[in-house]
């Protein structure tokens, strides 16, 4: 990734062929900025130690908070959860989105699960 041209997120998002799988386009200090497809339901998970923001491209995403809450986002909007919060992603249609996340966050948090991708498997080769 060549650290001093702009990145198109457009262009990043046809790097994704996989829904749930978060790919690491960009660092920011300590946080990483990854796009990714969502198409379904991920689990429910929490990050004990990491906020997590949700910036929709395009699409339609409800995020499932604990205690029966749930945040609707659509294109251009975004959400951060906050650390701790158990939260279950849901695009009932295919939604791209931007993640900023902490280096060390664990994509299911709290959870191991089928969809779990690890960072390592996150990066970009020449990232």
């Amino acid at each position: 990734m060549d650290k001093i041209a702009p990145l198109d997120v457009a262009t990043a998002l046809t790097t994704v062929t996989d829904h749930w799988t978060p790919r690491v386009v960009g660092q920011v200090n300590d946080q990483y900025v990854k796009v990714a497809k969502l198409l379904g339901e991920l689990v429910w998970h929490a990050h004990e130690d990491e906020d997590e923001l949700f910036l929709v491209v395009s699409g339609n995403l409800r995020i499932q908070l604990e205690g029966d809450r749930e945040v609707r986002l659509g294109p251009g909007q975004l959400f951060v959860v906050p650390k701790g919060v158990r939260h279950n992603p849901i695009a009932d249609e295919e939604v791209e989105l931007v993640l900023i996340e902490t280096v060390t966050t664990a994509h299911t948090g709290d959870v191991q699960h089928e969809r779990s991708v690890s960072i390592e498997d996150q990066l970009l080769p020449g990232a």
